[in-house]
This record gives C-alpha cells, structure tokens and sequence, in this order.
C-alpha cells in the first residue's frame, strides 16, 4: 500500500529557489528533470519551440496509459526538450493532503478538499500550481498572458489563507520529452496541438476539457480521425 506520507515527503522540494536558484524551468535533457534559470532569459542560448503556449490533445489510439483521452498544457518546449502538465486527470490527493505535509495551516475546508490533478508520469512527488499571473513567488514561469506556473510552496501558503491567485490548480508530476522526442511524436500524429486556453485549464470541469479542447480547433470528438499514437 502507498505510504501517503513518504510520497508527499518530496512535494515543493528541491525545486524551491534560494539565492543561488534563479526562476525559469527549463528542461535538463539528460535528466528530464526541471532545473531553474533565470526568468525571461535563454540557458546557454537555448531558444522556445514552436509549441510554446500550446496544449497537447492525445489522439483517439493513443496507446500509452499515461497520455491516452489526455490534454497537456505544454509550460516549455526548446530545442532542449518540452515540460508540460496534464489538465484532465485526478490523483489520489487532496489540496490538504499536500498543504499538511508542508506544515502549511489551512482551516477553510472548501480549499482543504479541492481536487490535485495528476500532472503526468516524471517525479510524481513533485508539486507544480497553474495558476492566473501573479508577481512575487521565488520559482515561476510565464506560460501565456493568463497562465503561470509556480514550483516554490509560498503560492500554497498565500492559497491556504485566502490570499492566492484569483485562479488556481495544483498538480503532481509532470510529463516530460527529451531533445526531439516530442516533434517526433507529432510527426508520428500521436497529438493535436491547440493554443492554451485559459477557461479550459481553470474553468472547465474535467470531463469536458478533452472535448472542448478539440473544439477550439474545430473537431468533433466523433469525427476525429482515429489513426495510432504512442508517447
């Protein structure tokens, strides 16, 4: 059985910013972990791919377990490789699981039983919040005008007494594509891509975002073409 404890143990930790950690996430593509770097700024001359502010829509034979019926908001993608978080899934976890483990107190129990989303399948144990932009938090990235995304647990603590982002959601793990493994698979037509939307990652209820988000391309989910996809 999972020790639940033990699996939150790592959550906002170790992608927290000091004074030698600058802000921006950026693929380290032996790893496939994020690393910071400084917000706004190129690492090592490192230029965005054309998937930036995109979402990842699975297509309909997708046979990996991990993406199938998935939308990815894509956070990063470089010639280094692309970070992103799956908008369409639930965890085991609630947001007071997460915020107990951090010693962060929160006594409103509408926040305490809001849903976490399963981000994807690298380092489950890791935190990352989506949320409305908002200056001032030690470890965040610009994904759009309307999305950020923040690893550093002081969005969670303002969050916890109700002075968080206007918009928010909280996600464990992330999915992850090393240098040209993600243009591969859209070469392979394993995704649809369509721009980032806002009102699908903070509004829409989850059933519906796989669905909506085809339709912001012009598809219906009973007309799209069924070929083979893999990641």
């Amino acid at each position: 059985m999972l020790d639940r404890s033990i699996f939150l143990k790592g959550i906002f930790q170790g992608l927290k910013n000091d004074a030698n950690t600058p802000n921006l996430l950026i693929m380290d593509k032996d790893s496939k972990k994020t690393k910071p770097t400084d917000a706004g700024k190129s690492a090592n001359g490192v230029t965005s791919g054309y998937l930036d502010q995109q979402m990842l829509i699975a297509m309909p034979n997708m046979v990996d377990g991990n993406f199938a019926g998935s939308v990815t908001l894509l956070c990063q993608h470089n010639e280094q490789g692309a970070i992103g978080i799956t908008i369409n899934r639930l965890s085991d976890f609630s947001l007071g699981e997460i915020m107990s483990q951090l010693q962060i107190d929160c006594i409103d129990e509408e926040i305490r039983l809001l849903p976490v989303l399963e981000g994807g399948p690298v380092a489950p144990d890791r935190g990352f919040v989506l949320h409305t932009p908002r200056d001032g938090y030690e470890s965040s990235l610009q994904v759009n005008g309307d999305i950020m995304v923040t690893t550093s647990r002081d969005v969670l603590a303002e969050i916890a007494v109700g002075q968080g982002p206007e918009k928010f959601v909280v996600a464990l793990g992330y999915a992850g594509w090393g240098e040209g493994q993600l243009e591969g698979e859209m070469k392979q037509n394993a995704w649809l891509s369509v721009a980032a939307d806002s009102d699908i990652v903070f509004d829409m209820p989850l059933p519906n975002r796989f669905d909506q988000a085809l339709e912001r391309l012009g598809i219906k989910v009973d007309r799209l073409h069924m070929q083979g996809g893999h990641a």
